[in-house]
């Protein structure tokens, strides 16, 4: 799988600077200095993720990265620009489907950065797109390698999710689904910085508000990927909450999708009976008691009702998830 970076600039200083940069991180990195000369190595070679200036004579950079979505769909798209101009930011986002969108001059640690988290992107991209099981469950151990504290949380969640769907008796293409969307429910995560993933401490009030970017984050990421409506529910809804007062849209009861649903209950167990870095780990019987008392409100009351006499029977830390 390719990790280059392709960087456009119509100035032969910037580019030359980009590339010492980058060379310098062990990141491999190609220079084109205009947009026609950059579409033409694309044809030919396998680029992660492009980083182009937007004001370039002839094709801009946001004319250029529109017409990449064509060519090179699972290329990572950044774009810079030298004025901040939120109308730009807006049009880079919803028309050219960009990643970032960054001021220049750039910070060098801020765009190594940014670029790495693309590369990584584009990893998901490509593991999403062939949808074969084996790297999808080594996506999302990759995604919990970001935060050590989750170590085996999406295998965890998967089975505790499919002990669900064997009582509901739902078919094993179904079943299929859940433990794909059970393993990458958090793959927006994927976008988030170590800092927020793994802080001691309470988060803020924005910090809060970036960590609940994740499931739009992750559900973008399934649309490009085509993965299906049950693994994309999965990742987008299961921090809905059964009352209505979950993100990101506020659903509530039924109207969250049932793969949901039981994939909520799945996650929440699993975060009660893990240690994390602001508490330990509860008891079964402390576990069991804060699932009943967010019945009704944060989970659906009657699959609580069928996940709890099953528990008992689930060793922990469970064992990989079976094949469906």
């Amino acid at each position: 799988m390719s990790d280059s970076i392709l960087f456009v600039d119509d100035s032969m200083v910037v580019l030359e600077t980009a590339r010492d940069l980058f060379v310098s991180q062990g990141i491999t990195i190609l220079t084109a200095n205009n947009a026609l000369k950059a579409i033409e190595i694309i044809r030919h070679q396998d680029i992660a993720v492009v980083v182009s200036d937007n004001f370039m004579p002839g094709i801009s950079g946001l004319e250029f990265l529109t017409r990449l979505k064509d060519i090179a769909p699972e290329t990572v798209k950044i774009l810079m620009t030298g004025k901040a101009d939120l109308s730009c930011a807006l049009e880079a986002i919803n028309r050219c489907e960009v990643y970032r969108f960054i001021l220049k001059p750039w910070n060098d640690a801020e765009l190594v950065t940014i670029v790495q988290e693309a590369i990584r992107r584009h990893h998901v991209l490509i593991s999403l797109r062939q949808e074969e099981e084996d790297g999808l469950r080594y996506l999302a151990h990759a995604i919990e390698l970001k935060d050590p504290c989750t170590k085996g949380h999406c295998d965890r969640v998967a089975i505790f999710a499919l002990q669900i769907a064997d009582q509901l008796q739902l078919s094993k293409e179904i079943k299929r689904e859940i433990k794909y969307g059970s393993w990458l429910h958090d793959c927006g995560k994927i976008g988030l910085s170590e800092a927020i993933l793994n802080g001691s401490q309470q988060l803020s009030a924005t910090e809060i508000e970036t960590m609940k970017m994740h499931v739009d984050w992750g559900a973008d990421l399934a649309a490009k990927a085509n993965l299906s409506r049950v693994a994309r529910n999965i990742i987008k809804f299961h921090h809905e909450r059964y009352d209505g007062t979950g993100y990101p849209t506020g659903i509530g009861g039924t109207d969250i999708p049932l793969e949901a649903r039981i994939v909520a209950i799945a996650d929440v167990y699993d975060a009660l009976k893990s240690d994390r870095p602001y508490r330990k780990s509860y008891s079964h019987d402390e576990a069991v008691t804060i699932l009943r008392s967010m019945q009704g409100n944060a989970l659906d009351p009657e699959l609580v009702n069928l996940f709890l006499p099953l528990v008992d029977s689930i060793p922990y830390p469970a064992v990989n998830p079976p094949a469906v």
